[in-house]
């Protein structure tokens, strides 16, 4: 993968970002993805922002090796720090992290949120509490999709802050657009996650030391939960 060559995910997230936006990718890496839609011309300017040294010195290389350190931006900061109000920011994409360390740098980065921004999000699992910030911050799920590759699930939640909105429990869970388009990645997915709750149900009841109640009893609702959804 490079910035001219995009993975699968990678793609499917670029096709979430609006034409002509102005983009802050958190946690860019080698900055492939902006610098793949600004040499497209998808994206009218973008700013690549990374907490850690090396990736941000990867990041400046791809944009100065594809001549756009006028319209690409890279910026070494912790999560949405990176962004300044002169930005005019109109998408955020976070891509390839952990659910929670998506929530968490939403969290910690709220006064850089204008509210007028797209969110991209791809998380790595911990979704559930990922969608659970959105609700709770005022944010409708607009699209998600699933694809597999690499033998890994990939999800990628689209959202935009409309006002107060509520999902409930299993929608949290599954994504509520996931539950209605019931797409063949995703009961696939699901399928194969039913077979590993069963087996860890099973593994407790041989433990030999007490598992915890909250922890066996949400297990089982969750196995509960994925039978319902694939009956």
């Amino acid at each position: 993968m490079n910035e001219h060559t995009l993975s699968q995910r990678l793609e499917r997230v670029a096709a979430n970002i609006p034409a002509g936006a102005r983009l802050a990718d958190i946690g860019s890496d080698h900055a492939y993805l902006p610098v793949a839609l600004m040499r497209r011309g998808a994206i009218t300017a973008a700013l690549a922002g990374e907490v850690a040294t090396t990736p941000f010195h990867a990041a400046q290389r791809t944009v100065r090796d594809n001549g756009l350190e006028q319209q690409v931006c890279v910026r070494l900061a912790d999560g949405l720090a990176a962004i300044e109000p002169h930005d005019g920011i109109t998408a955020i994409s976070l891509c390839g992290m952990g659910g929670e360390t998506i929530r968490d740098i939403l969290e910690h980065g709220k006064l850089h949120l204008s509210g007028q921004e797209r969110l991209i999000l791809q998380p790595n699992g911990g979704e559930q509490p990922l969608r659970q910030w959105l609700m709770h911050n005022g944010y409708s799920i607009l699209h998600e999709e699933l694809l597999r590759e690499n033998r890994f699930y990939y999800e990628i939640i689209v959202a935009e802050r409309t006002g107060p909105v509520a999902y409930t429990a299993e929608q949290l869970y599954f994504g509520p657009l996931q539950m209605q388009a019931r797409s063949p990645a995703f009961l696939a997915k699901w399928q194969r996650l039913l077979q590993q709750k069963h087996k860890t149900l099973a593994s407790f009841e041989q433990a030999r030391q007490a598992v915890p109640p909250d922890k066996w009893q949400a297990i089982s609702q969750q196995a509960r939960w994925i039978t319902a959804l694939l009956a």
